[in-house]
């Protein structure tokens, strides 16, 4: 397969209503997709990274010089004959957090467009020993007041689902009605999760620290922003109620994680394809994690489009030992997605591989174009 062109959208995914977090409120998010252009035009394949600049320090703006930089960092495989160019590619790139979404979203299109070559899915390009046919992912509720939090939850027990992750902040009195409100929906009946986006300090998690006990909280995610000093009294206690504490934007590289596992403060860590740095990064804390005993979840970025949701959907897959999967949340959250396909999970969370070849989903040209809101893409062209 010759690779021609490298081309960079900008898109806007409008929700269906706002869904916010201690680090953004929101009813749309900012998005990127790479296109690989192959075979005189006539093969493209497709990648999406989420850019955030709380999470990876990046941006929609920043994604361009990325790119540039990836493609000048390492022999990019033009003349793509095989995965294991893919592999080598990404293993001869710098180790740095600020351009994981936009390596994400190259090699995802690469991967793509190399399984449409080879009429073949994403899915052959992994290693089978923790696959699984199925998924079940869990139900995301905002950082809100009860009365949405009671909405949110109805909705997610009537499907059947009883894995839920609550969106938390620095509100305490809000942050207990809205467990309040899960509590009146589901009583005790569902596997909980609290996601701080790191907007306690030490002393108002040490008053949270009770609500775990009280609501049967299993996991609280990134209770402290990366690098707070307070995090180890609180990861103590907490974990003396046997309640995991997951990191998530203190984890965004293989030295990161690392470092984490060092220090021991955190039992868990949540992994994310944009963030991570796409499916080789990802695998490689994943398979380090695995080699330490350490807990791991597989989950998304806000606001995911049909793309990275089937990029999730293969890690997700072959990760049939993560405690956790969150995502696939696309006709849950988009008022408008930018594949013809749904790329959602069913009842009780359940979810299997895509049909088709690459990544299983084709992009609506009409629907890019339009929430990329007349902004022409960036192009790079083979040397």
């Amino acid at each position: 397969m010759e690779i021609s062109e490298i081309r960079i959208h900008f898109v806007t995914l409008p929700f269906l209503g706002e869904f916010s977090h201690s680090l953004k409120n929101g009813d749309s998010s900012k998005n990127v997709l790479v296109e690989v252009v192959a075979e005189r035009g006539e093969l493209i394949g497709y990648g999406e990274g989420a850019p955030r600049p709380y999470v990876t320090g990046e941006s929609q703006s920043s994604i361009p010089q990325s790119v540039e930089f990836l493609l000048n960092s390492a022999p990019f495989p033009w003349s793509l004959q095989g995965v294991l160019q893919v592999w080598d590619y990404v293993d001869r790139l710098p180790e740095t957090r600020g351009h994981n979404a936009a390596l994400c979203a190259l090699e995802t299109a690469l991967l793509d467009a190399l399984g449409k070559s080879e009429g073949r899915s994403t899915m052959d390009y992994f290693q089978k020993e923790f696959f699984s046919e199925t998924v079940h992912y869990g139900a995301a509720l905002p950082l809100a007041n009860k009365k949405k939090i009671v909405e949110a939850s109805t909705m997610a027990m009537r499907m059947g689902i009883r894995r839920v992750k609550l969106k938390m902040g620095a509100d305490f009195v809000q942050n207990r009605q809205a467990l309040d409100g899960v509590r009146e929906v589901f009583g005790g009946d569902c596997d909980l999760k609290v996601d701080v986006n790191g907007a306690w300090n030490r002393e108002l998690a040490f008053r949270h620290v009770p609500l775990a006990a009280e609501y049967g909280i299993r996991v609280i995610e990134q209770p402290l922003m990366p690098n707070d000093t307070g995090i180890g009294e609180v990861a103590i206690k907490l974990k003396s109620m046997n309640v995991k504490v997951m990191a998530d934007e203190s984890a965004c590289s293989f030295h990161d994680v690392k470092a984490l596992v060092m220090d021991g403060h955190f039992n868990m860590v949540n992994v994310r394809l944009s963030k991570c740095g796409g499916f080789r990064r990802s695998l490689r804390i994943i398979d380090f994690l695995r080699d330490k005993g350490i807990s791991y979840q597989v989950a998304c970025q806000l606001g995911e489009s049909g793309i990275l949701s089937a990029a999730g959907r293969v890690l997700s897959l072959h990760c049939k030992d993560a405690l956790y999967h969150d995502g696939s949340y696309d006709q849950f959250l988009l008022k408008e997605n930018v594949t013809t396909q749904n790329v959602s999970f069913g009842r009780g969370g359940h979810a299997g591989p895509l049909d088709g070849v690459g990544l299983g989903v084709q992009v609506n040209g009409s629907s890019l174009r339009r929430l990329s809101g007349g902004l022409e893409p960036i192009s790079f062209r083979r040397p």
